[in-house]
């Protein structure tokens, strides 16, 4: 689908946009329309940012819907999502790094916050959870980790799915960051909340998990279609194309990438979203098994496993 820009900014060329959550039981394709500015085409600065991401998702050829993700900065480095539906007025927080700066983003929008979609018990993914939980909000997630997540009224899993508006997100256990980690994916809007299991170019440390079970999760994650717009939690892109230049300088699109990254970066604008099929090109903890470039620069031998050669290059990024 073709995407315009309503007002241009320089970072908003470079953006894939996504699509939401909503809660009508019909299923929906999606068609990428148009985005919205952000108050500043200054990102990263002092001062708090939020880019509007706007998509027409159709549940018929009639009756199109549209939908908002609103992404701003909490902390120092996490990113924060919201989700509006606007025809039910369904809005859904991915993760509360920062209650005040969930609430100031919804006030500031008018919305009232529904749903709270947590990735993993992290502290800085749950911490505004029992803050923004007000009467009518329901709280998902990992039900490996339902003990740790404050608030939580529906535990989900592997392969389980929910309806909200007229789309669903299905459950993908994406566990090695921590053991629980999941992402929601949207299959027909193309999109997935992957937490700190997968960053542009990098992957979430393995703080609980296992090298096969990371490795499982990444090759997981792998499968997805090209066109799957990434919504990771950090913008950690600039520290992690170093380490992928320094281990795969070979890849002319990885390098280009950097280039581009570093562009952004210098501007102050953000790399996050990524596409899934950029990932898979440029993303070294993707290309493991694929480039031999990779493989020697991080010791790799030819007895190692997939899952050998995976804990290889994370403690190469470890050290690094």
């Amino acid at each position: 689908s073709n995407l315009t820009c309503a007002a241009l900014n320089p970072y908003l060329s470079g953006l894939s946009q996504s699509s939401p959550f909503a809660s009508q039981k019909k299923t929906s394709s999606v068609n990428l329309q148009d985005s919205c500015q952000s108050r500043s085409s200054k990102l990263f600065s002092k001062s708090r940012f939020s880019i509007t991401s706007r998509v027409m998702l159709s549940t018929d050829t009639s009756c199109p819907a549209s939908f908002t993700v609103a992404q701003f900065l909490c902390l120092s480095d996490n990113y924060g999502y919201l989700i509006h539906d606007e025809t039910t007025g369904h809005t859904a927080a991915v993760d509360t790094p920062d209650a005040y700066a969930y609430k100031k983003e919804l006030d500031k929008r008018g919305w009232k916050l529904t749903h709270i979609f947590n990735t993993h018990h992290h502290s800085d993914h749950v911490g505004g959870n029992l803050e923004l939980k007000t009467d009518g909000v329901q709280i998902y997630g990992p039900a490996k980790e339902e003990n740790k997540i404050p608030g939580i009224d529906v535990a989900v899993s592997e392969g389980d799915s929910f309806e909200f508006g007229g789309t669903k997100a299905t459950i993908m256990d994406v566990g090695g960051h921590t053991l629980g980690h999941i992402a929601f994916h949207f299959p027909n809007d193309s999109t997935v909340f992957v937490g700190d299991a997968l960053f542009s170019l990098g992957c979430g440390r393995m703080f609980e998990g296992t090298p096969p079970q990371f490795w499982n999760s990444l090759k997981k994650m792998r499968t997805l279609p090209d066109e799957t717009t990434v919504y990771c939690a950090h913008e950690y892109t600039e520290s992690n194309a170093k380490f992928a230049a320094s281990v795969e300088p070979g890849n002319v699109e990885l390098m280009a990438r950097v280039a581009e990254i570093k562009d952004k970066r210098s501007r102050g604008e953000p790399t996050v979203p990524s596409k899934m099929g950029e990932e898979k090109a440029t993303n070294p903890f993707l290309r493991i098994d694929i480039s031999k470039e990779l493989r020697k620069n991080v010791g790799v031998v030819e007895n190692d496993s997939e899952a050998d050669a995976f804990a290889k290059v994370r403690r190469a990024k470890d050290a690094f």
